[in-house]
């Protein structure tokens, strides 16, 4: 069965200064992050006939590279899977913008869709520009050529939208930040979607099926 694999890009500067990074193009990789990079594809040798794709973000189309020189393939741009946007706390790495961030992530992952920063956006606005994306590619690679799709993306847009694709319980969406190339692996079934692994965290008992921590 093939699968959509959400994938976060590598370490960016952003990521080690800790700083608010959201709106593209948007930070680079550090010379770890690309070492990430090529790591995942050494990891994942099974690549080769997937689809490839990346945000438009500097750090998800870098690591798409390196991804992408391992397995000797294609990458592809996709528009509308960018980091979900925080408005007026761009570019800060206060401890308060921080928590300021963290409490309206909460709030979107207890269903609060309209909740939103100064500037930023709601998570109704990320799932309108996120998920027809999914379902586009979805339906022409996963279930209409059997291919795995791997999809570099960022970390608090991916939580959001795998807890919002599976109907993961929220707490472990929340909690279980992603590392830099960690991923959410996703198969469809019975148009849903069940979570095959998220990061390095075990899946809660019972759960998993469609019934720094961004950036």
């Amino acid at each position: 069965m093939a699968r959509l694999h959400l994938v976060r890009h590598g370490e960016t500067t952003s990521n080690v200064m800790r700083i608010l990074d959201t709106a593209l193009p948007g930070a680079s990789l550090t010379d770890f992050g690309a070492r990430q990079g090529v790591r995942f594809g050494h990891d994942h040798p099974d690549g080769r006939p997937a689809v490839l794709v990346h945000s438009a973000a500097n750090r998800a189309r870098q690591t798409a590279d390196m991804i992408a020189s391992v397995w000797e393939t294609d990458t592809r741009e996709v528009d509308g899977v960018h980091e979900v946007q925080v408005g007026d706390l761009e570019g800060l790495s206060d401890k308060e913008s921080h928590e300021r961030f963290h409490d309206v992530v909460t709030l979107w992952h207890h269903g609060e869709l309209d909740a939103r920063l100064p500037g930023g956006e709601s998570l109704e606005m990320l799932h309108q520009r996120y998920l027809p994306v999914v379902e586009e590619l979805t339906t022409k690679y996963v279930t209409g050529e059997g291919r795995d799709v791997y999809l570099v993306s960022h970390g608090a847009a991916i939580r959001l939208i795998a807890a919002h694709l599976s109907g993961i319980d929220s707490e472990f969406a929340l909690k279980n930040y992603l590392p830099n190339t960690g991923s959410v692996v996703l198969e469809p079934a019975d148009g849903s979607w069940t979570v095959q692994s998220w990061g390095v965290a075990d899946l809660p008992a019972g759960d998993g099926s469609g019934a720094d921590p961004m950036g």
